[in-house]
């Protein structure tokens, strides 16, 4: 036969020193800078790129090949 369980008197494990599969914070951190960067990066090859090929007022499509460099480089590192 089963006995009836208190539950007042149940004592649960302490969750606070639980173990975790987080990276450290500076991990964390350094992860995203670099993340960072590389947009930064891709964004001048970009923008660079366009406006040695574009003759003329380039302003528009300049800013278009920034965007997509800063964000397939950026991507790229964050994969």
């Amino acid at each position: 036969m089963v006995e009836p369980v208190d539950l007042a008197t149940v004592q649960l494990p302490d969750t606070s020193l639980a173990p975790t599969a987080l990276p450290s914070t500076l991990a964390r951190a350094l992860a995203f800078a670099a993340v960072i960067v590389a947009g930064v990066c891709g964004g001048l090859v970009g923008w660079a790129v366009t406006d040695l090929q574009c003759t003329g007022d380039c302003g528009t499509p300049a800013t278009i090949g920034a965007v997509a460099g800063a964000l397939l480089a950026a991507g790229g590192v964050a994969v």
